[in-house]
């Protein structure tokens, strides 16, 4: 696989959510955006549960301006979203990974043509702990794989300790907690570890955790709920949706970095992108062993996938309505505000919005 290298430059609640629907039909009335206008009838997706906040606010906002629409998302994680895609069950897939090359003869089958794979939503991986007396942790690579790898199992561990000077770790049993079905996430997760500390783990990138015991939940926010009712508890998830469980700041080079959209956007930045595709297809290898500064490399950047062309003129208009909503300004816009995501780069919105606006039916 080729790449190369290209630069691209709190949570709100209910409140928030309510002033976007009132904000929306504010639009709507007043005829705004008259291009997302009209669509109808009902629109399935689903895939990646990281996507969940960002999802609510995009339907939330492409509803208001079409009241005819109904789109819904079915959180199943990334792995059964792109299978149901594949399969014709759902208009439209979430992903927290691009299609690998050997699925993409499948996808381009369904499609009967070209498929459309556009960066979406981009967040950091949060490494939540619940710790007692302890809120701020720094580790490297190698002691998070450690950690994961069940080969570090007390938190007073000498390794621990090295990098956090002043900090009264207790001893006290690490439980580390991890997706039980495969998940984007865990492959992103999995990933950082494999690409900067391959001497302490021994795996691949997956979307099934590799390592056996340990603890287990479904989805994003069965792992951030495991973690906050464990004591000793580490875990990975989206961390726009980690809530008030701490994080860990990770080893960037010389500093440690704490995970933030910024950080987030300045990763994808230093990232190369996938060479060999179709023009409809923007897929970037992450790099997770940047010592760019300020970058925070455990992060997953989650796409949108669908076909260029579908037979139905309803399910086409649909859908490259609601996509180019979401990569629209206004669309990454909402999903920061309401899901602390990094917005897309111009230059890559702009490729996305292009790609999207290609839409059509066969």
């Amino acid at each position: 696989m080729k790449t190369t290298t290209i630069r691209r430059g709190t949570v709100p609640g209910i409140a928030a959510l309510a002033l976007l629907m009132s904000a929306c039909g504010a639009a709507n009335e007043s005829g705004a955006d008259p291009a997302a206008d009209g669509l109808s009838g009902n629109l399935k997706g689903g895939g990646a549960t990281s996507q969940e906040k960002a999802q609510e606010a995009w339907r939330t906002a492409i509803q208001g301006k079409n009241s005819g629409l109904a789109v819904d998302y079915a959180l199943l994680g990334s792995t059964d979203g792109r299978s149901q895609f594949v399969s014709g069950a759902l208009s439209f897939a979430g992903s927290d990974s691009y299609i690998a090359d050997e699925d993409l003869a499948k996808a381009k089958e369904r499609c009967d043509g070209n498929v459309v794979e556009i960066p979406a939503y981009i967040s950091s991986i949060g490494i939540a702990f619940n710790v007692p007396g302890v809120t701020e942790l720094r580790l490297t690579p190698s002691t998070i794989a450690k950690i994961f790898d069940g080969k570090i199992k007390k938190w007073d561990d000498k390794e621990i300790a090295a990098t956090n000077d002043g900090v009264a770790l207790p001893d006290l049993a690490i439980s580390p907690v991890h997706r039980a079905d495969d998940s984007g996430t865990t492959k992103n997760f999995t990933d950082y570890l494999a690409k900067t500390a391959p001497e302490a783990w021994g795996y691949e990138a997956a979307d099934a955790f590799p390592v056996s015991g340990g603890l287990s939940a479904e989805g994003t926010s069965g792992v951030v709920k495991q973690i906050g009712d464990t004591a000793g508890a580490i875990g990975y998830a989206d961390a726009s949706q980690t809530g008030d469980l701490s994080t860990v700041s990770v080893a960037v080079g010389d500093t440690f970095v704490p995970p933030s959209p910024e950080g987030a956007a300045k990763t994808v930045a230093v990232s190369p992108v996938v060479e060999g595709r179709d023009e409809t297809d923007i897929a970037v290898d992450v790099d997770r062993a940047t010592t760019e500064a300020g970058a925070y490399p455990v992060i997953l950047l989650s796409y949108l996938i669908a076909c260029e062309t579908y037979e139905d003129e309803t399910e086409a208009a649909n859908v490259k309505g609601y996509l180019e909503y979401i990569v629209s300004d206004e669309g990454q816009a909402d999903a920061a505000d309401f899901a602390g995501s990094a917005k897309l780069a111009p230059e890559t919105a702009e490729r996305a919005q292009k790609i999207v606006a290609g839409i059509t039916t066969r």
